[in-house]
């Protein structure tokens, strides 16, 4: 969970009468999740957040699922989805199921003709290529390369971007993202064994407040429609917050992993955490220090869950034929583990310098036409060795 954070301007007492300089009265707003018992922010707004003028048109924005019971292992060519300059256009969802959506995008434009707001999921985005700053009603976050940002539903946000070369993995979560419970102690603050620590957040700062009247288009999703609203009081009016509930950022570059004697299993490369799915780091680390150590993973069958990994950077021991931005889908109900050669290869090797995201989740997923569009059509076969292949 995030820690208490605060911006701007700010009553000494909740609920009480909050006077602007020049007369009348700031309206106060809850911001807040799982009813009235979830993380929760008070906003401070300007003008009422309930003026909308118009009700526009909705347009149905469903993933179109195309293989919906899938076992077969998969490679995605990640960095074959098109750049495309609308930063919600740009977005192509490739796995879903009833938890999430987890996609690319590759952006070539700033978000700044409409402001957009997810109302059903919480969003992370990793920043794979590219940099800016995410721009919220609750205040505003400089991000870069290996950067994850965690922008809870319900928030209201542009984005900027400092170049046209940009490559996203984005995930739509109908469910809280949390950091993980098991570095937690019980008021929420992480352990001395957490991977990271507070003082790693990227929290919001430059909280934007505009006074202005006239029209205001903000794009909301809502259940697998996007529909357009006209607001008549620009959505950045806040003038001051305090809570738990605001958008975040962490850099996988300041996860530090946990190591042993032997291979560790994939839960010590937590990140993040829901009820039905986790986010894993896998970052430069030291090999397994015992003297018989197999560095590269053991065979493991994934029974209960679908396992998916994204590839961003260095060389990821267990796989042969891998790049960038390519994704591998393991579904649940079959083991997978090193390709042939790389358990040898790993022995005496002491350190590795892979970078990766791995998203694991507890139903099955589906995969998108978009996605089939990406399948190389062959990584299932990639375990057979040469002789094996031909026969």
């Amino acid at each position: 969970m995030p820690i208490y954070h605060k911006l701007g301007k700010l009553p000494t007492k909740r609920h009480t009468q909050f006077e602007k300089p020049d007369g009348g009265l700031y309206y106060e707003e809850l911001f807040g999740t799982v009813g009235f018992e979830g993380m929760s922010s008070l906003l401070y707004h300007l003008h009422r957040p309930t003026q909308v003028k118009q009700v526009g048109e909705s347009k149905d924005v469903t993933p179109k699922v195309a293989v919906d019971r899938n076992m077969k292992a998969r490679k995605l060519i990640g960095f074959q989805v098109p750049p495309a300059d609308d930063f919600l256009e740009s977005r192509v969802p490739l796995l879903v199921n009833t938890d999430l959506i987890f996609g690319l995008a590759a952006p070539r434009k700033s978000l700044r003709d409409y402001f957009y707001k997810n109302a059903d999921s919480d969003e992370l985005l990793f920043i794979h290529k590219g940099s800016g700053v995410l721009r919220t009603m609750l205040g505003n976050i400089p991000f870069e390369y290996g950067d994850y940002l965690i922008i809870p539903r319900g928030m209201i946000y542009q984005i900027d971007f400092a170049t046209e070369d940009n490559r996203l993995l984005y995930l739509e979560s109908h469910h809280p993202i949390y950091t993980p419970k098991k570095y937690r102690n019980w008021f929420g603050q992480l352990l001395e064994h957490s991977p990271y620590c507070e003082r790693d957040y990227k929290l919001p700062e430059q909280l934007e407040t505009y006074n202005e009247k006239g029209d205001f288009l903000l794009k909301i999703k809502k259940q697998g429609y996007l529909h357009e609203l006209m607001y008549g009081y620009h959505p950045f009016d806040v003038v001051g917050y305090d809570g738990y509930n605001y958008p975040w950022g962490f850099s996988i570059h300041n996860f530090e992993p946990i190591t042993g004697r032997v291979h560790q299993p994939p839960p010590v490369h937590l990140t993040f955490e829901t009820s039905a799915f986790v986010v894993c780091s896998f970052c430069p680390r030291l090999y397994d220090y015992h003297p018989k150590a197999v560095p590269a993973p053991y065979n493991h069958s994934n029974i209960d869950s679908d396992e998916v990994l994204y590839y961003v950077d260095g060389d990821f021991m267990s796989r042969n034929d891998i790049a960038q931005g390519h994704i591998t889908l393991h579904p649940g109900g079959i083991p997978h583990g090193p390709h042939p050669g790389a358990m040898e290869r790993s022995l005496g090797k002491t350190r590795t310098d892979e970078l990766a995201v791995m998203v694991d989740t507890f139903r099955p997923l589906m995969l998108t036409e978009e996605a089939l569009k990406l399948d190389d059509g062959k990584y299932y076969l990639s375990w057979l060795s040469e002789n094996e292949a031909i026969n």
